[in-house]
């Protein structure tokens, strides 16, 4: 009898959607085949520290968000026959059983940006999602844009500040941005998800402030034209070739300017959906090529989330960003969108483990000298 695959469901994470991760951590221990896999839950806790924890004890919390107990052993990951073995930092406790699979179930900087898929290859793990290069890249919001209006995805106009130039200059930065663009326009941090750190800037007194908040997360800040645009979500997942879902939109709640970080996680009525979206065939077949389009274009594997904006005046669709390791709880738009487009939710988690697996024999199969 063939042993279950042992999946390390790794949460947490040093970033600003840590509790995020906890929430869909909890769905993934909660729908994962028990039958096939063995999931071995590890943590990083916001000081950074990884944990390894008893099974049975996360799951007797049963609820929403999975704990981060402090008194498990903190471990390291070591590559070992094929397989990553897990080990007690002061190497003064056994090995624990190695994992053949990791599943990053972690977002934000430090989390998906490739910062945590480089360990992982050090440490000769295969694990679910993109590699190094497009982990950086779709968290770069500026280098995916670019990347992507080189492939010919369509892209509003922007203009990228670095914190240097501002604190140098901000009447100069100031002057550039409205040279650029017309009002309204948004505020983003460069590497940042979930909406944390945006601000709509209705007039250009406002730049300046807003510019100021969003510099506290990130030394480079998009200064994107709003454009009067509704939110079209399109979940990929890989394969030969990947499968775009159904589209999704979102509308933020009238008491939102847009969908913000409390429209998403804070107003329980911020935001309604339309699943699928209200689009005509056309559209829709459009949208879903530009998001293939996008996945492949950045080099992405395993999943990923391509936002959208559709312009209600003239109907073009432009590439927002996209999202490496979107949220991924049962009620996430991802595993939504996936599972109305035929796929549900547990074999969603199969699948992603099995991509994984894929990939890195492939990656394994490689030449990793020259022998003449």
């Amino acid at each position: 009898m063939n042993r279950k695959t042992r999946v390390a469901v790794l949460y947490g994470g040093k970033s600003g959607e840590h509790e995020v991760s906890l929430k869909s951590a909890a769905s993934v221990l909660r729908y994962i085949d028990r039958e096939r896999f063995e999931p071995v839950p590890i943590s990083i806790d916001k000081q950074g520290r990884w944990q390894c924890h008893d099974l049975r004890r996360i799951e007797a919390t049963n609820g929403d968000s999975l704990p981060i107990p402090t008194d498990s052993p903190m471990i390291r990951l070591e590559p070992q026959g094929g397989h990553t073995a897990i080990l007690p930092a002061d190497n003064a406790a056994p090995a624990i059983a190695p994992v053949d699979v990791v599943f990053p179930v972690i977002h934000g900087p430090l989390c998906e940006d490739g910062a945590v898929q480089g360990l992982l290859e050090l440490a000769g793990a295969a694990y679910v999602g993109s590699g190094v290069l497009a982990s950086a890249v779709g968290m770069h919001k500026d280098i995916a844009k670019r990347l992507a209006a080189l492939a010919g995805l369509p892209v509003a106009p922007y203009l990228a500040l670095s914190r240097r130039d501002w604190r140098r200059d901000p009447a100069g930065s100031a002057k550039a941005a409205q040279d650029k663009l017309t009002l309204p326009v948004f505020v983003k941090p460069c590497n940042m998800g979930s909406s944390v750190g945006v601000h709509k800037v209705k007039c250009w007194e406002d730049l300046g402030a807003a510019l100021d908040d969003a510099f506290q997360y990130d030394t480079k800040v998009l200064v994107e034209q709003g454009i009067d645009a509704r939110e079209i979500e399109i979940a990929v997942l890989d394969g030969d070739p990947p499968m775009a879902s159904v589209a999704s939109e979102l509308n933020a709640g009238p008491q939102h300017e847009f969908y913000s970080y409390e429209a998403k996680y804070i107003d329980q009525d911020g935001a309604s959906v339309d699943l699928p979206a209200r689009l005509g065939a056309e559209q829709m077949a459009r949208v879903r090529q530009l998001a293939i389009d996008a996945f492949l274009a950045l080099e992405c594997s395993g999943l990923a989330r391509v936002d959208f904006f559709l312009d209600r005046r003239s109907g073009a669709f432009y590439f927002n960003e996209i999202n490496t390791l979107p949220g991924f709880t049962a009620i996430s738009m991802y595993p939504k969108m996936m599972e109305a487009s035929g796929l549900p939710y547990p074999a969603l988690i199969t699948r992603l483990i099995e991509l994984a697996q894929e990939r890195h024999a492939e990656r394994a199969g490689l030449k990793t000298d020259y022998a003449g």
